[in-house]
């Protein structure tokens, strides 16, 4: 492996506002949350410590965000805290209706409770809100965005070092730890390069990201992700969803068992290049997921920190300007030494 030049790292403070006090996954209480604000520190300590230039973002509005997300959700996550605060919740906003058979067609009744809302928007109870998360996600999309204005301006490979992260929110649902997809509004706007493949090496399936380019010609989505019939999000993933209408064929799934390890990945990810460099991009999302990893708290997988060198020497290899953007994680000791690893054959 040769080591590359450092490759810029956009990250920003904001992201620490959101830190909800616990969550409810698989009909549990967990405190602290898996996905907590060490995770962007120690990452964006490693790679500052390797020789990687931090930069901070630059905010981009709310156009590039409503290109690929619904206007309703958008504006819901903008006032959805202050509403359920008002109604009476408590601090951590955590839905426990939700809106899924509609009446008559189309999306279920609306309400004005600030306590219903969020039910009509989140698919999962494992997403909390608090005060701080509007604020956090809306910077997250800015880091999303400015690494992308890096590659679009010649920069070989950025890294954005998002949080909260973005792959299972959908154009009009957030959930999975998600509230804006960084990776979707990144690749819609680095459409304007050309064509975009968005590889996503996260544990679990971006059915958010999916979803969204689904009919989508000019992006491509590639997942590697644990088995649906196993692990969240359960239903998305499956190597039979190919996309439809224009995007037919755009979409490839590659689910793996548990227990995967480097050798066994490797190999899938071989298959998973084939398939990007068969769609011939002109730029390249890569949605890293570091739950992948031997010691993940809630990933099935057992790549080591090597296996993460060879991952990231594989995806370099393609050879397309490549925006890295942050996805999952909770092994949090290892999370540095893994980023770092990642992305050490990327370079200018």
């Amino acid at each position: 492996m040769t080591a590359m030049p450092p490759i810029p790292v956009v990250a920003a403070d904001a992201h620490r506002a959101h830190d909800p006090p616990y969550e409810l996954n698989n009909g549990q209480v967990v405190s602290p949350v898996w996905e907590r604000p060490a995770r962007g520190e120690v990452i964006r300590t490693a790679l500052a410590e390797a020789g990687h230039p931090l930069t901070a973002p630059v905010a981009h509005g709310l156009d590039p965000v409503l290109a690929v997300h619904d206007r309703g959700l958008v504006e819901f996550l903008a006032q959805a805290h202050p509403a359920w605060l008002a109604a009476g919740g408590p601090p951590a906003m955590v839905p426990d209706t939700f809106a899924t058979a509609p009446l008559a067609g189309g999306r279920a009744r609306a309400t004005r409770s600030g306590l219903g809302r969020p039910g009509a928007w989140c698919f999962d109870t494992a997403t909390p809100m608090v005060a701080g998360t509007w604020g956090a996600a809306m910077a997250a999309a800015d880091i999303a965005l400015t690494a992308a204005d890096l590659v679009a301006g010649g920069v070989r490979a950025a890294y954005a070092l998002c949080r909260p992260p973005g792959h299972h929110a959908g154009p009009g649902y957030y959930g999975g730890f998600c509230f804006l997809n960084n990776a979707a509004v990144a690749a819609r706007a680095l459409g304007r390069l050309g064509k975009v493949a968005v590889l996503d090496v996260d544990f679990h399936h971006g059915n958010g990201t999916q979803e969204i380019f689904w009919t989508d010609a000019g992006v491509q989505y590639v997942s590697l992700h644990g088995d649906p019939d196993v692990h969240y999000p359960y239903f998305t993933g499956g190597a039979d969803e190919t996309g439809a209408d224009a995007g037919a064929g755009t979409t490839r799934n590659f689910p793996l068992p548990d227990g995967t390890g480097d050798e066994e990945y490797l190999a899938a990810l071989e298959l998973a290049c084939e398939a990007v460099d068969g769609f011939g991009p002109d730029v390249l999302v890569v949605s890293l997921g570091f739950d992948t990893f031997k010691a993940d708290p809630i990933g099935g997988f057992r790549v080591t920190t090597q296996g993460y060198a060879a991952i990231g020497e594989r995806i370099a290899q393609l050879g397309r300007p490549a925006l890295v953007v942050q996805e999952g994680g909770y092994a949090i000791d290892a999370l540095g030494a893994n980023a770092v690893a990642a992305v050490a054959t990327f370079g200018h």
